[in-house]
């Protein structure tokens, strides 16, 4: 049979497939949410259905159920449950920049000792402070003060045995950064997570060749902590777009860090049916090379059926993390920046299969991955463009002086459906992301 009709039966097979899944699985979810709260991962859905299930707040009795409209509201849920189990439902929109009464504030709430950003760029400019040194004096200490101030407003730490949950469909978090930190048992589901910006990003002359502003905050955080997952969210820059930000000294003026960190030894976390996208830097799954003390044996991940769009960089950056990627949708629009898909880094031992990548004609597809570290991979039935394609040889290829070898030394047997990569497109486009249907 010649390999084009092949293929365009494959398509036709997978893409009937994709309709008959939908067809069977559409009509039992509720578009309401309606008993989402007391979910639990079903058994076999990745890293974090291993070692006992992952259960949130499943649990929880009446009094430790909770409906939230603002910051302070969504607070106070999180201290006087503690770690008993809790459901936190968001109802409309949170900003993590508010005030006592949940109105939003500007900057220029925050700022301490005479700080702007007017007189910081006076006194930083190359031409005035050279490229040697990173700023120091008043005006530093003036934005350190009045970035220690907001960041007290924008982190938000969330406490063991939580589900926290969108009602319906517009259930939206702006400006705040969930820190799932040193905890355990938390399910995080339909909700848009937007624009957490830092209002202070400071100037470092000596950070590249051209020096560059360094901001703080991801959407979320998973630090230290085990049995998290995350499912049916939507991550993004929301109103405040990295391309629409001035340029100071020649560099963008970043107020955004990550959308989503996987760090600091957390374990046995699913990523499932997430939507990522308009971003720069976008997921660290171990954020250092020198952390293998606390990294090894850990960052047990597994990310499937999500869709990554028009995200530059990290979808994920991997260390030392045993990482099951399948069934992601990976898109880049023309013209969208795009540096690359996976960062192979220190250690890591990555599984990337059964994927989908749409991406225009002119991209060169020896950069959707990128060698960080000596480390070796496995990268087996992914699709590009409807082809299949293997992406270390087509890297390898491409990119002579950094060689990647396969075999990531372990095989994925936590996966309760491998779909076809042909059909993830229209099953993640229908499905994934904050708002959608459920299915359990």
């Amino acid at each position: 049979m010649p390999a084009r009709r092949r293929h365009v039966r494959a398509l036709a097979v997978a893409m009937g497939a994709a309709s008959l899944a939908l067809a069977v699985t559409v009509p039992a979810q509720a578009a309401s949410h309606k008993g989402i709260e007391r979910a639990v991962l079903p058994a076999g859905d990745g890293w974090a259905a291993a070692e006992g299930s992952t259960t949130g707040g499943s649990q929880a009795t009446p009094e430790h159920v909770y409906t939230v409209t603002d910051r302070a509201e969504l607070v106070a849920a999180f201290e006087d449950a503690g770690d008993a189990p809790k459901i936190v439902r968001i109802a409309g929109t949170v900003h993590g920049n508010s005030d006592a009464d949940g109105t939003p504030i500007g900057c220029e709430a925050y700022q301490q000792d005479g700080y702007t950003l007017e007189k910081y760029l006076a006194a930083y400019d190359p031409a005035v402070w050279g490229t040697d040194e990173v700023p120091a004096g008043p005006l530093e200490d003036a934005r350190a003060a009045s970035a220690k101030l907001q960041a007290a407003a924008v982190n938000v730490d969330v406490p063991s045995n939580t589900t926290l949950v969108g009602v319906g469909r517009g259930a939206t978090i702006v400006g705040a950064s969930l820190q799932v930190k040193n905890v355990s048992n938390v399910i995080i589901r339909n909700i848009t997570f937007e624009d957490t910006y830092d209002c202070f990003p400071q100037w470092d002359p000596t950070d590249g060749d051209h020096g560059a502003w360094n901001s703080e905050y991801d959407n979320l955080v998973v630090y230290g902590s085990r049995h998290v997952w995350v499912d049916h969210n939507t991550f993004g820059d929301g109103d405040r777009p990295d391309a629409g930000q001035p340029h100071y000294f020649g560099q963008v003026f970043q107020q955004h860090d990550g959308l989503f960190d996987i760090v600091r030894g957390a374990d046995l976390v699913t990523v499932s049916w997430n939507v990522l996208k308009d971003h720069d830097k976008t997921m660290l799954i171990g954020n250092s090379d020198g952390a293998g003390a606390t990294d090894r044996g850990r960052l047990r991940v597994t990310l499937h059926h999500n869709l990554f769009k028009d995200v530059k960089e990290r979808a994920p950056r991997v260390r030392f993390g045993q990482v099951d990627s399948y069934n992601n949708h990976f898109v880049v629009s023309p013209g969208a920046p795009y540096g690359y898909s996976y960062g192979i880094g220190a250690e890591s031992k990555l599984v990337a299969e059964h994927n989908a990548f749409t991406v225009p004609a002119g991209l060169d597809r020896a950069t959707i991955l990128k060698k960080w570290s000596e480390s070796s991979l496995t990268a087996g039935d992914n699709y590009v463009n409807g082809r299949r394609t293997d992406l270390i040889a087509v890297h390898n290829a491409g990119v002579p002086a950094e060689q990647l070898t396969e075999g990531a030394g372990w095989t994925p047997t936590l996966r309760t459906r491998t779909d076809h990569p042909l059909a993830v497109p229209v099953l993640v486009g229908l499905a994934a992301g904050a708002g959608k249907p459920l299915s359990h």
